[in-house]
Parts: C-alpha cells; structure tokens; sequence
C-alpha cells in the first residue's frame, strides 16, 4: 500500500507534554496534525478550527481516519490506549515508558509485529543537539570508551505541573526509576547499545515512593555505565559524561543554550516526529528500544525486590 504524501496523526492525550508535539507539527510539512483527543472538554477549546476533537480514544481511533497516533496520556493508560491503536492497524507514537508493566510492553511489542504497524516510543533527548555533537564527537575519537554516565536530575514538583498523576506511583509505574530511567538508559544504549544492569541503589520516600536512584550498566562489549537519577534535586541537570580509554573526557550538557524551563524540548520532539514519520513510512519495527527501556526499569525494582 502506497503511504500518502503527508501523514495523518490523532494527538491523544493534551497534558503539559502536548505542547511540544502540536508545536513541532507546523515545522514538519509532511506530517498533519487531523484529530485531537482529551476527557477534558476545556482542553480541546483551541482545537476546534484545525482538527477533529474527541472525549475518548475509542471514538478517534474510529472515526478520525489518521494514519497514527501519538499517545500521550498518563502512563497507566499507555498499556490500554497503545494496544487499542496497534488492533486497529495504526502506526503508534507513545510518551516514554512504554508501558508500566514490562509484561504490558512485550504484548504491546508482540501486537505491533502481528499487525505489522510501527509501535515506536518518544526518547527525546536522544534528539537533543549537545547529544547528537557529543555522539559525533564520539565517532571521531581515536579511543574507545571506557565509562559513561547519564545525570537526570529534576525536583519532579516543578515539571509534572498540572499533571499531578506523575506524583502517583501506582499511576506512574513508580517514580524517578519508571519515569525518568527509561530517558536515561536509552541514551546509554544509544551510545553503547545493549546493556544489562550490574548493580542499584534506590532511595524512597516515606509513602514508598523512589525518589533517587543510582544504577549500574554494562555493554555486552564491557563498557559500564553509571545513571543518577534524582526526584528532589534543587534545580536541573541533564548531561552526559564519557570517558575514554585514552582519559580523554567529553561531556554533553542537554540544557545549555536553552535557558527557558523546558526550552529543549521544542527542538527535541521535532527530532521525535521526524523520526517517528521516516519509520513508519519504511515500515521499520521500531518497538525494540522502548521495551529494552522498560526492561531495564523491570530489572532495577526487581534487584532492590520491590516489583509490583
């Protein structure tokens, strides 16, 4: 089946992430952004003149006639919301983590290769242009790499805003490990490729949930990797630190040059959309990297026993 020229996308889900996807539908031509969907009404006032608006996935999924769906809804519901777009034949594009439940996600993955659609899980920093240079910088080194880390440090209150779901571990899949870990172990993979975790140290809160975590990774080729992540910093860090075998050190500051809260992600999920676009015109299974993600965050709770 020929792909038409431009892709049409059904946007489900319009909390604080959102913004960022309907920003980077009018830089990308190729894409059209045709159908909206929110349980909230007041979230679709601004939509009404430029696509179809929906109370409910069920009733976009069938009548909007979109090519995919970007799935941003709470976490807990990426599982249902997913895997009711992968039945009927769409290409999907879902907020990070894939899934709460790593036994959620590989049915999700194991549905996209039945229908053949495209399930594919939005790592925007791997996007983010001090990652990409850094990447580069990588390639063109004389040594190999030793170490890397990945800092993700964030006072969770301040991002979430009116999205307070993310402060629900049940709703959340956890904490810093389930929500910011599947971030930062895809950019480990993106620099060594498959890992597996050697080691965590994962600190909660008083209601149970984790706020601050350090974990452990090593490439199949021996590279490890260290991951901080932090849900009460003061303040934010995003970066990526690695080390060569020569001692050279190179760094990537994920932030730097855009001072305004949250202002890289503008260029990212353009990075995101486009992506997303070229695979599911190339038919290319993209399930792989988010499910390893998740296996990853599965594989923390279980080494400190705390899976649910």
């Amino acid at each position: 089946m020929t792909r038409p020229a431009r892709t049409r996308v059904g946007l489900i889900g319009l909390g604080v992430i959102s913004k960022f996807y309907v920003a980077a539908f009018d830089r990308l031509p190729g894409l059209d952004l045709a159908a909206v969907c929110d349980l909230r009404p007041a979230a679709l006032e601004p939509f009404h003149d430029i696509a179809k608006c929906y109370t409910g996935h069920a009733e976009l999924l069938a009548d909007a006639a979109v090519d995919a769906v970007v799935v941003n809804v709470p976490n807990d519901a990426h599982a249902t919301v997913c895997g009711d777009a992968l039945a009927a034949g769409l290409a999907v594009c879902v907020e990070k983590p894939l899934a709460t439940r790593v036994e959620d996600g590989r049915a999700l993955a194991a549905l996209a290769r039945e229908r053949d659609v495209t399930l594919f899980t939005s790592f925007h920093r791997r996007y983010n242009s001090a990652v990409l240079r850094l990447l580069e910088e990588v390639a063109a080194a004389d040594a190999p790499v030793r170490s890397l880390t990945v800092r993700y440090l964030e006072r969770i209150e301040d991002h979430a805003g009116s999205d307070r779901w993310y402060l629900d571990a049940d709703r959340c899949g956890g904490g810093c490990v389930a929500d910011n870990g599947p971030n930062a172990f895809d950019l480990v993979r993106l620099f060594l490729g498959d890992v597996e975790l050697t080691g965590a140290d994962v600190h909660r809160d008083e209601l149970g949930t984790d706020r601050r975590a350090a974990v452990a990774l090593r490439s199949t080729l021996g590279v490890t990797a260290r991951v901080e992540l932090d849900w009460s910093y003061d303040g934010e860090v995003k970066d990526v630190s690695v080390e060569l075998a020569d001692g050279t050190r190179l760094f990537a500051d994920m932030l730097a040059g855009h001072p305004e809260f949250k202002g890289s992600l503008w260029h990212e999920y353009v990075g995101v959309l486009t992506d997303f676009d070229t695979r599911l015109r190339a038919g290319r299974d993209a399930a792989g990297d988010g499910l390893a993600a998740l296996e990853l965050v599965d594989a923390v709770y279980r080494a400190e026993g705390a899976v649910r």
